[in-house]
């Protein structure tokens, strides 16, 4: 006997199938760009057909925006609770730092696709992405400016660019090295980068833990 659904009810989508979606476009879009990857393949890549895909994005440019919102979510919410909750200017440029190491490493694909993908979005869509990451970046300056005050304006800004730049080197090429040491040259450098001592690990990780 075939099952029937009451009257009036919904089949009830998987909760997980849009980002089982997102993941699967940021893998394929990381490896072969973005004009090379078919809705059919993110569909095969997710599990699902291709045609399920439209039940949650109108299009492939679709796809792309909503990759590139979840990466800029992430670092602007991590940033902001950073700044609001750090105990002083150092703690919060490491924990800024560390964050940024955190999401290269670990959404590694979906902050490759940001930087390689973001000129194939809509006019509108790619200036407010911008607008974004200028916001982000001065989550960075606003920290850093009373740290070296032996610097111009330009300066700084030039510093917060050289450091965000040494963490996201990791984006374009395998290191071949563990995660652990990975995140340590990372940390080393763009501290460096930066002209600032690192604050100790422990105090700035619990900031992180926090967003």
């Amino acid at each position: 006997m075939v099952s029937q659904r009451p009257p009036g009810s919904r089949r009830q989508r998987d909760p997980e199938r849009k980002a089982r979606i997102l993941a699967a476009a940021a893998e394929l879009t990381a490896r072969r760009g973005f004009h090379a990857v078919g809705m059919a393949d993110i569909g095969a890549e997710a599990g699902i057909v291709g045609s399920g895909i439209y039940r949650h994005f109108d299009s492939k440019d679709a796809i792309l925006v909503a990759l590139l919102d979840q990466v800029m979510d992430r670092l602007q919410t991590g940033a902001a609770t950073i700044v609001s909750t750090a105990p002083n200017d150092r703690a919060a440029l490491s924990a800024l730092v560390r964050d940024h190491i955190r999401v290269a490493v670990q959404d590694r694909s979906v902050l490759a696709v940001y930087h390689r993908e973001i000129h194939n979005l809509p006019e509108e869509d790619r200036r407010r992405l911008r607008r974004r990451q200028r916001h982000y970046l001065e989550e960075w300056v606003h920290v850093l400016t009373p740290l070296r005050r032996d610097l111009a304006d330009g300066e700084i800004r030039l510093a917060v660019h050289a450091a965000i730049g040494a963490v996201q080197s990791t984006l374009f090429f395998r290191s071949g090295l563990g995660t652990d040491r990975l995140t340590e040259l990372l940390d080393a450098m763009a501290h460096g980068c930066l002209g600032v001592d690192a604050e100790p690990t422990g105090s700035s990780e619990l900031l992180i833990t926090s967003s």
